[in-house]
């Protein structure tokens, strides 16, 4: 097989799953072989990406804004010069630049999109629906992508987003971390931990984890909502924080705000939970708690669904159902039940990533 020289494009490289995986994944391209460029606007990645072998084309695709449609124009030439194997779009506003760029090209390569969300505004995001090929991140993303952009089956590929394994794993708890842990978090020592990783949103089902804490009624378990607060939720958090204080849970559930030891978080987690009120295009936190031996449950529907149904069908409840969600956290703390081993892993979604390029392109010959 001949090696490939992969473009993938997206807004910025600052924290987030999208830019993580193509930081992952343009690894991977440089060690098995092949030619990473990402391109895009920069951002804390980036150093990171270059190190590991890749080539970072600095171009401003972030802004949503009719102006940016003109750096088609650059992008075209970047695409004469590199003379890419494959361009792999992820982001929306990236998609229309590179359409526009796509049209005056004399040798176009392979265009692949990856739906990473079940995006809203059809008709701007129909552009990651004009390509040879999309991959879909899961059922449900394959789903909305169907009914609402008319592609057929043999249009689409399902590869599931994938944990880093040497990150995420069972590996025991250093006892100088869980000593600062605990100095951190007292009120967490001897007790079974509940926790809720997410950002602080109204639809991540935060109010939900406060009615299930206050529905067990029990001083030996202790509930941690772990996640950042943008400026913009700091009304919502302060509701929250009221509706604690107003159910006497205060001395119960701890917001830790963003960690980034939420591997360990996990490990001395009991039950990890997926609580979005909204259907969830993959579930990211479900993979990485389960691979570091959490039990997990969380609501029946979307990525969460899809991923417990396979690794650990005992955690999910019928959605807003607390009565349920109690049940089955009861019937976890009390069997010890833990999930199956995680199959959702990075080297999987690379693997399979990479096979379905050769694949395309063989198709195309």
């Amino acid at each position: 097989m001949n090696n490939l020289k992969v473009i993938q494009l997206l807004p910025e490289l600052n924290f987030g799953g999208v830019e993580r995986g193509v930081k992952d994944f343009s690894k991977a391209l440089v060690e098995r072989g092949h030619q990473s460029i990402v391109i895009s606007n920069g951002g804390l990645l980036q150093e990171e990406i270059e190190k590991n072998g890749a080539k970072h084309i600095n171009l401003a695709i972030h802004k949503k804004r009719i102006s940016s449609l003109l750096l088609a124009f650059k992008l075209r030439d970047i695409y004469e010069k590199e003379n890419p194997d494959i361009v792999h779009v992820r982001s929306r506003m990236p998609a229309w630049i590179n359409f526009l760029a796509f049209k005056k090209l004399k040798k176009r390569p392979l265009l692949i999109s990856t739906f990473h969300g079940l995006y809203s505004t059809p008709i701007y995001s129909q552009v990651m629906s004009k390509v040879d090929h999309t991959i879909s991140i899961s059922n449900t993303v394959k789903d909305y992508i169907q009914s609402t952009y008319k592609m057929t089956d043999d249009q689409i590929t399902i590869i599931p987003r994938g944990c880093d394994s040497d990150q995420f794993n069972k590996e025991p708890l250093e006892q100088s971390w869980l000593n600062s842990w605990y100095e951190e978090f007292p009120q967490t020592k001897g007790k079974k931990i509940l926790t809720l990783p997410t950002r602080i949103t109204k639809w991540k089902g935060v109010d939900s984890f406060i009615d299930l804490v206050e529905s067990l009624n029990d001083d030996n378990l202790h509930a941690l909502v772990v996640g950042p607060v943008s400026a913009s939720k700091k009304k919502y958090y302060q509701s929250l924080i009221n509706k604690v204080n107003n159910k006497l849970l205060s001395t119960k559930i701890t917001f830790t705000g963003s960690r980034s030891d939420i591997a360990n978080v996990y490990k001395i987690s009991d039950i990890v939970y997926n609580l979005s009120i909204q259907p969830e295009p993959f579930g990211r936190t479900t993979i990485e708690a389960i691979s570091c031996g959490s039990a997990v449950a969380g609501w029946k529907h979307g990525g969460t669904e899809e991923i417990l149904e396979e690794l650990f069908p005992k955690g999910l409840a019928n959605l807003n159902d607390i009565k349920e969600l109690k049940s089955i956290t009861l019937s976890i703390l009390n069997n010890n039940e833990k999930p199956l081993d995680n199959i959702f892993t990075s080297k999987r979604m690379i693997d399979s990533t990479i096979n379905l390029y050769y694949d395309l392109l063989n198709r195309s010959l």
